[in-house]
Order: C-alpha cells, then sequence, then structure tokens
C-alpha cells in the first residue's frame, strides 16, 4: 500500500528530522529533509562571502539538487543561524518549491520534513504531524548533538539561538512556520526517541484510517 506523502513540521531540534527518517524507513519510502536545502543555500552564500546578497541566495537555491548533499557538513550551528536568514526570503522559498514537490510526488510516497510542509509545500499530504517541544528540552537536545560532534557550544547560547530562530521563522513574511489546521500535534517534551515514534506512528495509523 502506498504512503502517500506523509508531511512533518516543527521548529528546530524538536525531533522531528530522526521521526521523519524512522518513519520512512517504517514505510519504505524516501525522506527529505528540507532543512538541509536551505542549509546548503546558506552554506554556498557563507563560502562566496556572506548572506547580503540576496539574488546570489536564489541564484544558489535554483542551481540546488537534493542528491549529493553532506548532511554532516551542513549541521554546523554557523550554518543553521545562516539557513533561517535565508529560508525568510520569498525568492528562496520559490526556487525550492518545485524541487521539494518533485520530490513528494515519488511513486509509492515519500516523507518530508520542515517547516511548511503541511501549509505550503504539501497542502494535500495524506498525514500531518507537527512535533514540538519546549525551547529549552529542544536547547539540551541541540546542545548534546553540538557536544557531540565536538563543536564548542553552551546551553545559553543555543538556548537563545533556539529562540531567536523560532521567532524569525514564526513571524516571517512568507511560509511561516505554522501548525497546518488538520496535522496533528506531537509534543515530544517528555519523550525519547522510542515513545515519539511510537506516539507518530500511531497518530498516521489513526489518520489513514479516518
Amino acid at each position: 500500500m502506498s504512503a502517500g506523502v506523509i508531511a512533518i513540521d516543527g521548529p528546530a531540534a524538536s525531533g522531528k528530522g530522526t521521526l521523519a527518517r524512522r518513519i520512512a524507513a517504517a514505510f519504505g519510502v524516501p525522506h527529505l529533509d528540507t532543512g538541509l536545502l536551505y542549509r546548503a543555500v546558506a552554506a554556498r552564500c557563507l563560502a562566496a562571502g556572506g548572506l547580503d546578497d540576496e539574488a546570489a541566495s536564489i541564484a544558489a537555491a535554483r542551481a540546488l539538487e537534493v542528491t549529493g548533499l553532506d548532511a554532516e557538513a551542513l549541521r554546523s550551528a554557523e550554518i543553521g543561524a545562516a539557513a533561517s536568514v535565508v529560508a525568510a526570503r520569498p525568492g528562496v522559498r520559490a526556487a525550492l518549491m518545485d524541487l521539494q514537490r518533485r520530490f513528494a510526488a515519488q511513486p509509492g510516497g515519500a516523507v518530508l520534513d520542515g517547516r511548511d510542509i503541511g501549509t505550503v509545500i504539501c497542502p494535500d499530504a495524506a498525514a500531518k504531524l507537527f512535533v514540538t517541544a519546549t525551547p529549552e528540552v529542544r536547547a539540551r537536545r541541540r546542545l548534546n548533538e553540538l557536544l557531540g560532534r565536538g563543536a564548542p557550544a553552551t546551553y545559553d547560547a543555543v538556548l537563545a539561538d533556539i529562540r531567536t530562530r523560532d521567532a524569525r521563522d514564526s513571524g516571517r513574511a512568507a511560509a511561516p512556520l505554522l501548525q497546518a489546521p488538520d496535522a496533528l500535534r506531537l509534543d515530544t517534551t517528555d519523550l525519547d526517541i522510542e515513545a515519539a515514534f511510537a506516539a507518530a506512528m500511531a497518530l498516521i495509523a489513526g489518520k489513514r484510517r479516518a
């Protein structure tokens, strides 16, 4: 049975990426972390000299391909903060929209996670989840991730960055972070990955039966 498109949205470090990968594996369908697209655009802009040239960021988005993205190289805090800046640009979002929709249209379905999958990219997705957690818990998760990679980080700095990104993502004019009206909310504040995965699969199963 086709999984259809499963859209997973939520703020930074909510656990949506890990869940999306697990859900895609469970259904045997491809997964796209759409945040990597924005990180890749930001990385190209930083390598070219900075984020001030909006036209250059749009050109970088138009030239991007889903294949060949180095997820590990794009996970730094600097690139994450820069990605939030370029993602607020309507031209960048428009350039990447068709790329994401083509990925979602693959036979058998796909899982996409990001900020605007259920609201803009795939509004007709078969199932939509909005994954969230408190800023404090998300900051601790991101801190552990950064320290695990050997990156210098402090809890206060990571929490401040999380709150800044939340405000930017939710307040931008182009495709702000919102829970789609028909999305099922999953709060992972008090859940480990196994419990969160079980809860997500149960929500998806219920949606598919409805």
